[in-house]
């Protein structure tokens, strides 16, 4: 069970998080008339074609209202630990950070750690939830407002929501839902603690625990070998990152938007069955993958449509 906050000074907060999921979070934290001491995000990362150092969206969004930022590249030392403790927080509220943090961290706030978490825990506990559940198939995820303690995503529950997944989830899609829930549950258990109330905190099932493991962008080449659903749900899950990649008739593409239908063939997979206005037809496994959207190499984002234009020879494909 979380305790109330102390009614002898405002409750003081240091934020924990580095992606633009963790942004909405922070705005609840600004926005809940706790005191955000400080805000912890990871080091600048290259980013882009000149891989120029880059604030993360965490970062950025604390300096434009005038938070102190720490970047350590580990809390693991001696000093890392004495600069936070030196923010006297009440409470750690921890957001796709990205780094461990060590047992004596969670310690040191007078309310521990709480930890916005993208899943049903203790289902697809770890680094990449949102890409997994719609990997797997799965009807509904959701966010938890979470207890820290020392294992990975194993705290008790004090809040969640849940929201299905639609067929034409994406990760993208999904991933901004879920940061808008995450804000809402992180808001109202902040609401319910400068009130005085306590949250009552549920254990974790110590059954259907799944990890969500990093996402690695070999995982975007597309096996047509696999059943047609199977590949669907890969091209949602890694729209954005890392974008599902395949050949068509020889040239390498991208691979933004696709649908699994039932078709009945004896194609070898991979191998283009039609072509038209509805989409390009690719033989799998098990059925089909109508492919709607591509992007070719070094081009953009386009309909099956217009690169069938470029491509009119496809059209025979039958």
């Amino acid at each position: 069970m979380s305790r109330p906050a102390s009614r002898e000074r405002p409750l003081r907060l240091v934020f924990a998080g580095t992606p633009e999921f963790a942004v909405p979070c922070l705005d609840a934290c600004r926005a809940s008339g706790a005191g955000v001491a400080a805000v912890y995000t990871q080091p600048d990362r290259p980013a882009g074609r000149g891989r120029k150092l880059t604030p993360s969206p965490v970062k950025q969004a604390a300096l434009d209202a005038g938070i102190p930022v720490e970047q350590p590249d580990s809390l693991k030392s001696a000093a890392a630990r004495a600069t936070l403790a030196a923010y006297r927080p009440d409470l750690l509220v921890v957001v796709a950070y990205g780094l461990i943090l060590p047992r004596q961290v969670l310690a040191m706030p007078r309310l521990g750690g709480w930890n916005v978490h993208a899943s049903l825990l203790p289902r697809w506990r770890g680094a990449a939830p949102i890409q997994r559940a719609i990997l797997a198939g799965d009807e509904e995820s959701g966010v938890g407002l979470m207890q820290m303690e020392a294992g990975l995503d194993t705290g008790p529950i004090l809040l969640e929501r849940r929201t299905p997944i639609a067929r034409d989830d994406t990760g993208g899609t999904l991933h901004d839902r879920l940061a808008a829930l995450g804000a809402e549950v992180l808001a109202e258990g902040l609401a319910r603690l400068l009130a005085g109330a306590a949250l009552p905190a549920r254990a974790q099932a110590e059954a259907g625990v799944v990890y969500a493991h990093k996402l690695e962008k070999s995982e975007a080449r597309l096996d047509f070998s696999r059943p047609a659903i199977e590949l669907e749900r890969r091209v949602r899950a890694f729209d954005p990152w890392p974008v599902a990649e395949a050949e068509i008739a020889g040239e390498p593409l991208r691979i933004w938007a696709a649908r699994s239908i039932e078709r009945a063939h004896r194609a070898v997979p991979g191998s283009l069955v039609a072509a038209g206005r509805d989409g390009i037809d690719l033989a799998c496994g098990e059925g089909a993958l109508r492919v709607t959207s591509v992007q070719r190499a070094g081009g953009k984002r386009i309909g099956a449509l217009d690169y069938l234009n470029a491509r009119p020879e496809l059209r025979s494909a039958r």
